[in-house]
């Protein structure tokens, strides 16, 4: 009897044995799948850090290479150095070019003021004229007036003296008198002409000289063209040195010096050392417990021990869709394929997070990581 019981015991303790423990496991999931949803993990992650690939701005040899492949460099030393001297001689040229378009300037400046005081001089040259051709014009006028009073007393005389009313010596005085006042006013009438040759003599030195004070102007108008010149060639002889524009670590270094740079052909790359991110490919049924700001832990697979802060920069709103399940997108219908899934694989969307602390030596760009957010 008492091995029976003891038997039952023994299989009365297994069985709560075993309930404890699928209650424990339960209840274990529960919690796993609970704090997966709240603290979701990845461990589908990479390290990113902004890069930019260095190429010359300038042609020409390289005579100094200051940097060595993935050497760290701070912001402002020298990365390396071309041949400068043609950039040199080019700004030199400019200079001159603009030295001497400034002496052209200021020898027009000195002879437009002597215009100017021509046209000072041809202007009073002008009213003076005109003055005189109004001066002669009334001679003429008073001229004209004597002469046609000695006209008409001449022709009221002569019928008189064959009527022996008037003397042949007062004849011959009305006579001489409508000579006289005749040429008087022939000589009026050449001193009007002449006024008036002078006035316009006169009008045309004046409207010469005007138009000679504005020649400047083309000249001025060179002064942008050739200062544009100058910084062009300075810029140029600028970009002979160039210097890091913030830490970074060099590489993929494909030259050295005495290689000839071409522009926009690419030398080495600078990788940003400033900010490193994690960016993890989260499951689409987990990013509805993710946003930016939240805080989250990132480790590198090269020291996994150490753990590093960051916070979600932002979460990814799109990847290439899969042509498996919605075929090609053409320019006019989709091309679906007739496919059947059992498994339907969710779809991962990139969280971008941005590291706080970052190791300069752990960190590279496509190291493997795990990420896991914590939430706010």
């Amino acid at each position: 009897m008492e091995t029976n019981e003891n038997t039952q015991r023994r299989k009365l303790l297994g069985r709560w044995i075993s309930i404890a423990i699928i209650s424990v496991a339960i209840v274990l999931g529960l919690v796993v799948l609970d704090r997966s949803n709240r603290h979701p993990r990845t461990d589908d992650a990479e390290v990113f850090a902004n890069f930019i690939g260095i190429a010359p701005q300038v042609d020409g040899p390289l005579i100094r290479l200051n940097v060595k492949d993935n050497q760290f460099v701070k912001k402002g030393e020298l990365l390396y150095e071309i041949d400068e001297r043609p950039y040199q001689y080019a700004l030199e040229n400019t200079l001159s070019d603009q030295a001497a378009l400034e002496g052209q300037i200021a020898d027009e400046q000195r002879r437009i003021a002597a215009m100017v005081s021509a046209v000072s001089v041809a202007q009073a040259n002008t009213h003076s004229a005109e003055a005189e051709v109004a001066n002669a014009e009334r001679g003429v006028s008073r001229a004209r007036a004597e002469w046609t009073y000695a006209n008409n007393n001449l022709h009221r005389l002569e019928p008189l003296l064959t009527k022996q009313f008037v003397t042949v010596d007062e004849v011959d005085k009305a006579r001489t008198s409508e000579t006289a006042q005749a040429e008087a006013l022939r000589q009026a009438e050449s001193r009007l002409q002449l006024a008036k040759a002078e006035l316009t003599s006169s009008f045309a030195q004046h409207e010469q000289a005007k138009h000679a004070v504005t020649t400047l102007e083309p000249l001025i108008n060179q002064r942008g063209a050739k200062a544009a010149a100058v910084k062009n060639a300075r810029y140029n002889l600028d970009n002979c040195r160039v210097y890091a524009p913030f830490d970074a670590r060099v590489t993929n270094l494909t030259i050295s010096e005495g290689a000839y740079a071409h522009v926009g052909q690419q030398v080495f790359t600078l990788i940003d050392a400033r900010t490193w991110w994690a960016i993890g490919n989260f499951r689409e049924g987990q990013l509805k417990t993710i946003a930016p700001g939240m805080r989250a832990d990132v480790y590198v697979l090269s020291n996994p021990t150490v753990r590093f802060s960051g916070m979600v920069d932002s979460v990814g709103f799109g990847v290439t869709p899969d042509p498996d399940r919605i075929g090609n997108l053409g320019s006019s219908f989709p091309d679906v394929q007739r496919t059947l899934n059992w498994v339907h694989l969710a779809t991962r969307y990139p969280v971008r997070v941005r590291v706080e602390n970052p190791t300069p030596d752990l960190f590279r760009i496509g190291e493997s990581a795990v990420v896991t957010v914590r939430g706010d």
